[in-house]
């Protein structure tokens, strides 16, 4: 599985040891891949190359046609994008991005994004940022990764831009063949180009590009998206999903409205989530009601809320995507299957208009 990370690098560790728990030493905007797979009970690390070589770009070049010019520097994001595009064409799955919530090192990380992938059938790509509370507890380990949050929504930036640089890069050369052999099939009728194309487009780039954000991750996601000059926020997921979102209700449509998808934007709420209430206690009455626990105010023009607080076996889950919650009520499962893989999940669901959401 891919990392890609703004914690700093441990050269002097071994195996997950090799993450620290602060920023990058160069910047918290500065960024390492790394593919990690699990071997028994340990992970090998392989950091790669910042820089490719030329032979590596040329024959990223000539499999994808790619408009590169490979004499210049071309970096390991490109690498990782074109591995990712052929395992999704070979073994026909989607892709998903996934950014972690509080208080997760790099071990909690990797088993979750494992148990994504094996329960979703999805490729996953983590964003990995310092989320350790710095050794620290209570509150002050709260605002520790509070901190660590706002000051990685660059690096988090970044990396969606990279994502969506990628993406176009890849699809342009294919989009531009299937574009010209549509046109060449019905040559005077420009509608059943179209049609074609869209055929031809969904049967040539089959997979789906999709964002899971959890717990504080939406925090860091919240704080890229204030920004005026952000360039993370292209149009380049399916679905994005904001799960038991540790962040205000208060004024979320501010924010959520401005999340650019091609599908849909689901928030996902359990009002009974013990962490968030622990999360809201921290601050007493400072602390605002959570997006992820509090089913008032859903008020966002294109979100779509999916209230899963009397769901079966949800209980007081704070992570009701995968474990007991999921192996119990199918019903979540395939909400969770259908979301991350870029379907319309909330098809067959009851929806509250008087409270504007969703439920099983």
């Amino acid at each position: 599985m891919y990392v890609v990370t703004n914690r700093d690098i441990r050269q002097d560790k071994s195996g997950l040891g090799q993450f620290g728990s602060r920023p990058n030493r160069l910047g918290p905007n500065e960024l390492r891949f790394a593919n990690v797979e699990r071997k028994g009970n340990k992970w090998n690390v392989d950091w790669l190359d910042d820089v490719l070589s030329r032979t590596n770009v040329q024959n990223l070049k000539s499999e994808f046609d790619l408009d590169i010019d490979i004499n210049e520097d071309h970096y390991a994001s490109l690498a990782v994008a074109c591995e990712l595009a052929r395992k999704s064409r070979t073994n026909k799955t989607n892709i998903l991005i996934f950014v972690h919530g509080y208080n997760n090192d790099i071990k909690a990380v990797l088993k979750r994004a494992e148990e994504l992938k094996k329960l979703y059938k999805v490729e996953v790509v983590s964003f990995s940022w310092p989320a350790n509370g710095g050794g620290i507890k209570g509150v002050a380990d709260y605002k520790s990764d509070k901190r660590d949050a706002r000051s990685s929504a660059g690096a988090l930036d970044r990396t969606l831009s990279k994502v969506g640089h990628y993406l176009n890069l890849i699809s342009k050369a294919n989009r531009k063949k299937l574009r010209e052999q549509a046109k060449n099939s019905y040559e005077h009728d420009r509608e059943k180009q179209d049609q074609l194309y869209s055929r031809l487009l969904h049967k040539n780039c089959p997979f789906t590009l999709n964002l899971m954000l959890h717990s504080m991750g939406n925090y860091l996601f919240k704080q890229l998206l204030k920004t005026t000059v952000s360039e993370g926020n292209q149009l380049i997921f399916d679905n994005v999903l904001l799960v038991a979102a540790d962040t205000n209700n208060k004024d979320h449509a501010e924010w959520v409205d401005r999340i650019r998808c091609k599908k849909r934007c689901y928030i996902t709420i359990n009002e009974n989530d013990q962490a968030l209430a622990a999360s809201r206690a921290k601050f007493g009455e400072q602390q605002l009601a959570r997006l992820g626990h509090y089913i008032r105010n859903l008020n966002s023009g294109q979100a779509y809320y999916i209230n899963l607080t009397n769901a079966p076996w949800v209980k007081n889950s704070h992570a009701y995507f995968e474990g007991k919650v999921v192996r119990r009520n199918h019903k979540v499962l395939i909400f969770f299957k259908d979301a991350i893989n870029g379907r319309f999940a909330e098809e067959g669901m009851k929806y509250r208009s008087s409270g504007n959401f969703y439920e099983i």
